[in-house]
């Protein structure tokens, strides 16, 4: 009997700040450890915690890009537990008075097509520190540099369901963060953690099943990979008639199992109760429609404006809005002249490429454009371009047309030598000629391809074949 799988998401995010949530710390990743902390991110006594107006303004922001309301006010609470890595025993986060509520994704799904993930609330936290397995052989050290880090969490309804819409889901999330610019987004420095919410039911069943959370996973393949073996692990304990335990869970990635890391806590577990050092964050509503205001086209929209102006296929739209950057230097090479055919093919081919490895356009709009024109023009083969293309990258002052005529890449145009090539093509291969005259069109190609070989891929192919066409005749 089938079951269907029931997904929900909490995404951490590490807002783009200069300085920590609640204190004037810097928030900057990789400094030595327990160097960025003072008696407010570690909870001294006597220490007042003051709210960071740019981490507002980028909460405010994230929630505005996912639909969501900003409400005019919310409250800070204190998470109580203990660990390592919280010194003052507690989290500043919101709890029942979120910053915002009631959002949406939209996604395609592998399975489903095009869906609608709804966002139940965006609250503003601060991050605890981190504990380092790996400095002191035998033991583990504290890190407090990330204690008060400025933080989203991003709480997704239970609509996804298979892991690769979850999979999906995160993809479509990050590009509105990058976007919006309210993060870097970067999973390796921990500026985007995931926990998942999975549970299994009966189609057809309104009631959820028992869910159990797999914290902390570090890649969007791992979220993906992590759901399916604790879908596989639910489906296979209700097959056998057993019950599924509320938890926390734990995926090793290197053998693809999940493993117990504590009993689920439920919210009272938490003994929140709101921060007496933090008043209730108010947002006048004229702020909120500024901050809205604010906000760029987002990827959605790109997308089909893309498709709408320069008639680009749904597919590459989607490429090219992956990310703004990528987006918005197809634009820029459009505007320069190129045809929006020729840009896509440019962009993402050779410039994505380099764009992936440097994080950078190395070659303006324009100088591509002119190489583009040297290339439609047949002034230079495609080939040719394309071994141009690393040239102008590695040259901010390099012109196309004097790298193609100093690498001897202009192609071969004048009629009386083409005339000569095609003479020595010919009278290499005589049978090969006969062959032709008997009836062998498809021998055209072959001799095409003498010519441009004999000419080391200078000659131009659309002046070559009318001077081949008439030698053939006159034998």
């Amino acid at each position: 009997m089938a079951w269907e799988v029931v997904i929900g998401l909490e995404v951490h995010v590490q807002l783009l700040t200069r300085s920590k949530m609640f204190c004037g710390c810097a928030n900057r990743f990789g400094d030595r450890p327990n160097t960025n902390v003072c008696p407010i991110c570690l909870g001294l006594p006597g220490a007042l915690p003051v709210p960071n107006a740019e981490a507002v303004r980028l909460a405010a922001r994230a929630a505005l890009a996912l639909g969501c309301t900003v409400h005019e006010a919310s409250v800070f609470a204190r998470k109580n537990y203990f660990y390592p890595d919280l010194p003052k025993g507690y989290q500043i986060s919101q709890f029942d008075v979120p910053l915002a509520t009631r959002g949406a994704v939209a996604l395609e799904s592998p399975e489903r097509g095009r869906i609608v993930c709804g966002v139940t609330r965006l609250h503003v936290e601060e991050d605890a520190g981190k504990l380092l397995h790996d400095r002191i052989s035998g033991k583990t050290a504290v890190d407090l540099n990330r204690a008060g880090t400025p933080l989203v969490e991003i709480v997704s309804e239970p609509d996804l369901r298979s892991p690769a819409e979850a999979r999906e889901y995160l993809r479509m999330l990050r590009q509105i963060l990058l976007y919006t610019g309210v993060s870097d987004c970067n999973m390796e420095e921990g500026s985007l953690r995931v926990d998942a919410n999975i549970s299994i039911r009966r189609p057809g069943s309104a009631a959820l099943g028992v869910k159990c959370e797999l914290k902390n996973l570090n890649s969007f393949a791992n979220v993906e990979r992590a759901l399916e073996a604790e879908r596989d692990r639910q489906m296979a304990l209700m097959d056998r008639g057993e019950r599924v335990v509320q938890s926390t869970l734990l995926f090793n990635a290197a053998s693809g199992q999940v493993k117990l890391m504590r009993s689920k806590e439920e919210s009272h577990d938490y003994r929140y109760f709101p921060d007496p050092d933090l008043p209730p964050l108010v947002l006048v509503p004229a702020w909120i429609a500024d901050r809205e205001a604010e906000l760029p086209e987002l990827p959605e929209t790109k997308r089909a404006r893309l498709v709408s102006a320069y008639a680009v296929s749904p597919y590459h739209a989607g490429q090219l809005a992956a990310e703004r950057p990528i987006a918005d230097y197809f634009e820029a090479v459009v505007a320069a002249g190129a045809e929006p055919k020729d840009a896509v093919r440019w962009v993402l081919g050779d410039v994505i490429a380099g764009y992936n490895e440097s994080g950078q356009f190395a070659v303006a709009p324009a100088r591509l454009v002119a190489l583009i024109r040297l290339e439609t023009e047949g002034t230079v083969s495609g080939q040719a371009a394309r071994k141009i293309f690393p040239e102008l990258a590695a040259d901010p002052a390099a012109d196309a047309r004097a790298v193609a005529e100093r690498m001897g890449l202009v192609q071969l145009r004048d009629q009386d030598a083409l005339g000569r090539l095609v003479d020595e093509v010919l009278s290499a291969h005589p049978a090969e000629v006969q062959r032709f005259r008997s009836g062998e069109d498809k021998l055209m190609g072959f001799f095409v391809g003498q010519v441009m070989k004999r000419s080391q891929g200078k000659a131009d192919p659309k002046g070559v074949q009318p001077v081949l066409a008439r030698k053939l005749q006159e034998r």
